[in-house]
C-alpha cells in the first residue's frame, strides 16, 4: 500500500488538505484522516503540500514526442506520444489519427488494440479525426484523402473490440442518414466536426446519437443570426459535449466564455490537439506532405492555415484559469472528470475517490507537473 501524504487534494470537487490518499494496487483504496496513523506497512510519500487532482485526460492527440500518429502507427509510435504527454499531467489519451489511407487507418486500430494489450500505460482508445469530412472545412487534412463512407466503414470504424473507447469525427452532412445511429449501436462515440452543416441537420445527426463537436468554433462556419449552424446547434444542445482548445490561438477567450455561459456546467472539455512539437524544441514537422513551421505557439502551413496546436494539458488548465476566468477547481475538471464522462469513464476515472484508478497528477503553485501517477505506478 502507497500513502500520499502531506498534500491538498482536489478530488474532483473539492479541495481537501485534511486527507492521505491511501493506493493499494493500481486503485485508491481509501481518502485517509490526515491526522491518524498510517496503516502498518504502508509506503509514505510526502507531496510536499502540493496540489494532487485526478490526472488529465486528453481526447485528441495527434503527435508528441516528436512522433505524428499517422507517420508511426506503431506501439512504439504510441508509447512515444503518450510519454511526452504524461510529462505535462496527462494520464489517459486517445490517440488520434487525421484523415488518411484506408490501410493507414486499419494500422492505426490494430496498433491500438496491440497497445493496449501490452498494457501500455495510459492509452484510452483511438481518436478517428476523418476520414468523413466536408471539404470545405478540411482545415489541413489532406483533400486527396477526404471521402465519403465506404461500403464496409461500419465494420472497419467498429470491428476492432479492444481497442478500448473509439472516438470518429465526421461531418453529418457527408454521411448517408442513419450511419451516425449504426455507430452508435456498435459502441462507437461520435462527434461532429471540419462540418459546415445546418443547423437542422446537426438536430438530425443529435437523434441519431451524435455525441459532441470536435474543437467548437474551429473548422466550422460561424453562428449566424438567421443559420445557427453548427456552433448554433452545439451551444443550444444541453445534452452534448463540446471539445475546446483553449491556447488563446484557436479561440477567442470571449467566444470560449460564451459558450461557458451557454453549456450546462460540464460539458466543455479541454484539448490539445498537439503536434509532435510538444516534448520537443522542433519548429518544423511534415504534416501528411505538407510542410509545418512553429513560430511562438503557432502551428501553420506556408499559407497560414493552424495545424494543430503546441499545447499541453497542464497549460491549457493554466489557460482555462487565465483567459477563461474559471476557477481552479473548474479548470481541473474541464481537464479530468468532464472527459471522463464524456468518455463514460467517470466510474473510475475523473476524481480522487476509493475504488477509483490511481491515475493522479501533483501540481506545484505555479500548476506545473511534479509527478504522475498511472494505475498507481
Amino acid at each position: 500500500m502507497k500513502a500520499l501524504v502531506n498534500g491538498r487534494v482536489f478530488d474532483g470537487e473539492r479541495l481537501r488538505e485534511d486527507v492521505t490518499v491511501l493506493i493499494d494496487g493500481e486503485r485508491i483504496v481509501a481518502l485517509h484522516d490526515a491526522g491518524a496513523p498510517l496503516p502498518a506497512g504502508a509506503e509514505r510519500t510526502d507531496l510536499a503540500g502540493h496540489l494532487l487532482a485526478p490526472g488529465f485526460i486528453d481526447v485528441q492527440v495527434n503527435g508528441g514526442g516528436g512522433v505524428l500518429f499517422n507517420d508511426l502507427p506503431t506501439p512504439a509510435g504510441v508509447q512515444a506520444i503518450a510519454a511526452s504527454h504524461r510529462r505535462h499531467g496527462t494520464t489517459g489519451l486517445l490517440v488520434t489519427l487525421i484523415t488518411d489511407q484506408p490501410a493507414v487507418m486499419e494500422a492505426a486500430l490494430g496498433t491500438v488494440t496491440e497497445a493496449r494489450r501490452q498494457g501500455l500505460p495510459g492509452l484510452l482508445g483511438i481518436h478517428l479525426e476523418g476520414p468523413y469530412l466536408n471539404p470545405a472545412r478540411r482545415g489541413v487534412h489532406p483533400a486527396d484523402r477526404i471521402r465519403t463512407p465506404e461500403p464496409d466503414a461500419l465494420e472497419r470504424l467498429a470491428g476492432h473490440a479492444d481497442t478500448g473507447i473509439t472516438l470518429v469525427t465526421l461531418a453529418p452532412e457527408q454521411v448517408c442518414e442513419g450511419f451516425i445511429a449504426d455507430l452508435t449501436a456498435r459502441g462507437v462515440f461520435v462527434a461532429a466536426g471540419h462540418t459546415a452543416a445546418s443547423f437542422n441537420a446537426i438536430q438530425r445527426a443529435l437523434t441519431e446519437g451524435l455525441r459532441g463537436f470536435t474543437h467548437l468554433f474551429n473548422a466550422m462556419p460561424p453562428l449566424g443570426s438567421r443559420e445557427p449552424g453548427v456552433v448554433g446547434a452545439a451551444l443550444a444542445d444541453g445534452t452534448s459535449w463540446c471539445s475546446v482548445i483553449v491556447d488563446g490561438i484557436h479561440v477567442h477567450p470571449a467566444c470560449l466564455r460564451v459558450a461557458l455561459s451557454a453549456k450546462p456546467r460540464g460539458r466543455l472539455l479541454l484539448i490539445t490537439d498537439a503536434m509532435p512539437t510538444v516534448g520537443t524544441s522542433n519548429t518544423h514537422f511534415a504534416l501528411l506532405g505538407e510542410p509545418v513551421e512553429r513560430r511562438g505557439g503557432h502551428l501553420t502551413t506556408r499559407d497560414g492555415t493552424l495545424a494543430g496546436a503546441h499545447l499541453t494539458m497542464d497549460q491549457a488548465v493554466r489557460n482555462a484559469r487565465d483567459l477563461l476566468n474559471v476557477p481552479l477547481t473548474e479548470a481541473l475538471r474541464m481537464a479530468s472528470l468532464y472527459p471522463a464522462q464524456f468518455l463514460q469513464l467517470d466510474h473510475e476515472l475523473g476524481s480522487i475517490q476509493p475504488g477509483y484508478r490511481a491515475d493522479l497528477v501533483l501540481l506545484d503553485a505555479e500548476l506545473r507537473v511534479q509527478r504522475t501517477w498511472i494505475g498507481g505506478r
